[in-house]
């Protein structure tokens, strides 16, 4: 295996820090731990791994400032978002302890049985395999229902995002969470596809999670299928945010800026195609790009940053081949559109494509970076089949000022979610997931612990009946 991963800062280009890797007998030893750990976290009752998870939201909170740094600086976004993304943590942390004896309590059924009762019991360990642009978000939005429901957890992290995977092990052992619950395991990258193989057909293993790209959640899907474990698949995402023709341009013109550029454009559930009634279009784009322009790119670690850099030089050169390759099929370079000179960091001038016509890169593919593409339509049927128009089917958003009318047109949109007249963000209290290429299974909210439970159904009789079924 590979002895080392060495993080980056983004925004320099400089090494952050070096970690030694794991050897495939340690980490034999951290499943066997963990698997020895889940029987005995399993007998705790709800309100006690509550507590531990509440205690974690307060170490979380605590630490705000140290761990929104090192965010910024392992993978880019700018600090107020980074000091945003732990606050997220710590309400979901305490979301899933107020409210998972509820979501897994015993439900009964009326049946012939004297008792007939549903219940819902640990899978044991969930491997989970996370990315970097939200690297403490999607750490705990998986770990707060695995655990609260009973089970372990490892992590398998991206290896840019080493240290905030070491600093979420560390937060939840320093709550009270029991020796080998949950282990950040760190596997370089070219080890990960026999380690994660490996993991999946451990029996020990109850379930597989993972954000990703399509290509790794094909993998993952692929070897849980293959050794019949339930996973969740939360992938990439090409959301269309259609702007109907009655709606209100100054307000959503600023909100589709903030939306599109939140993370530099790194983000699945971000606004990506903005599909645009014609008899508005001119008027979106104008007040649209000058936003855009407002934008303040530069140093993530300094307040009034809007846009830092992207994670990796390699990210920077996909995103900027794509719009180049769209520049060259017919697209027009509203704003950006080229890397941003004069620095050592990974920054990518925020760009604005018109005229994006299906065939070209950026209607086809998903734009993972600081780049928006507005597509002209003609009425909301039009609109309809262009939001569809794409492998993916993660978010949508739809904006006009008749509410019903823009419901309608929300309706007939494939997606997981749908926001009105709001940019799509992920929330506890609500499922969150794809369909299609997006993925399948959902986090967050009831539906999201129950992917990391055995339904177990009972039937009781207080004697024996007298004849057996006749029909299974």
């Amino acid at each position: 295996m590979t002895a080392s991963i060495t993080t980056v800062n983004p925004a320099t280009g400089q090494t952050l820090q070096t970690y030694p890797t794991m050897s495939d007998s340690t980490i034999d030893a951290v499943v066997d731990t963990a698997a020895a750990a889940q029987k005995q976290w399993a007998q705790l009752d709800f309100a006690a791994r509550g507590e531990v998870l509440r205690a974690a939201a307060t170490e979380l909170r605590r630490r705000r400032d140290s761990l929104a740094l090192l965010v910024t600086r392992e993978m880019g976004k700018p600090l107020v978002e980074s000091r945003a993304e732990v606050e997220k943590c710590a309400v979901g942390l305490e979301y899933y302890a107020d409210h998972a004896a509820g979501f897994l309590a015993d439900e009964t059924y009326a049946t012939s049985a004297d008792d007939s009762w549903v219940s819902y019991e640990p899978v044991g360990i969930v491997l989970a395999i996370m990315p970097w642009n939200f690297p403490l978000w999607q750490v705990f939005r998986f770990a707060a229902p695995a655990l609260m429901a009973g089970n372990a957890a490892l992590l398998k992290h991206s290896p840019n995002t080493t240290g905030s995977a070491v600093e979420s092990e560390d937060i939840l052992r320093a709550a009270g969470l029991p020796d080998g619950l949950f282990t950040a395991l760190l596997v370089a990258e070219p080890d990960v596809p026999a380690t994660t193989e490996r993991l999946i057909a451990d029996p020990r293993i109850g379930a597989v999670t993972i954000t990703g790209s399509e290509r790794a959640g094909s993998a993952v899907g692929s070897l849980a299928g293959r050794e019949i474990k339930k996973s969740v698949l939360e992938l990439g995402g090409s959301d269309p945010f259609v702007i109907l023709a009655d709606a209100d341009l100054p307000r959503v013109a600023a909100l589709a800026a903030r939306g599109r550029f939140l993370n530099a454009g790194q983000s699945c559930i971000s606004p990506k195609r903005f599909v645009v009634d014609a008899s508005i279009v001119d008027e979106f784009t104008r007040l649209f790009v000058d936003h855009v322009g407002r934008l303040q790119v530069g140093d993530p670690e300094i307040d009034g940053t809007d846009v830092g850099p992207m994670a990796r030089r390699d990210l920077l050169d996909g995103i900027d081949r794509q719009v180049r390759t769209a520049a060259g099929q017919g697209a027009t370079v509203l704003h950006g559109g080229h890397p941003l000179e004069g620095t050592d960091g990974f920054f990518y001038a925020p760009t604005v494509l018109g005229d994006v016509r299906k065939g070209m890169s950026v209607y086809e593919e998903e734009t993972f970076g600081p780049v928006a593409t507005i597509i002209t339509v003609d009425g909301p049927g039009e609109a309809v089949a262009v939001a569809n128009d794409t492998r993916f089917g993660l978010g949508a958003s739809v904006w006009g000022t008749d509410v019903e009318a823009a419901i309608a047109v929300g309706r007939r949109i494939e997606s997981g979610a749908c926001f009105i007249n709001s940019v799509v963000a992920s929330d506890a209290r609500m499922p969150f997931g794809g369909t299609k290429r997006s993925g399948y299974g959902r986090e967050l909210a009831s539906a999201g612990i129950r992917e990391f439970v055995n339904v177990r159904t009972w039937w009781a009789m207080k004697e024996p009946g007298s004849q057996a079924p006749v029909s299974e």
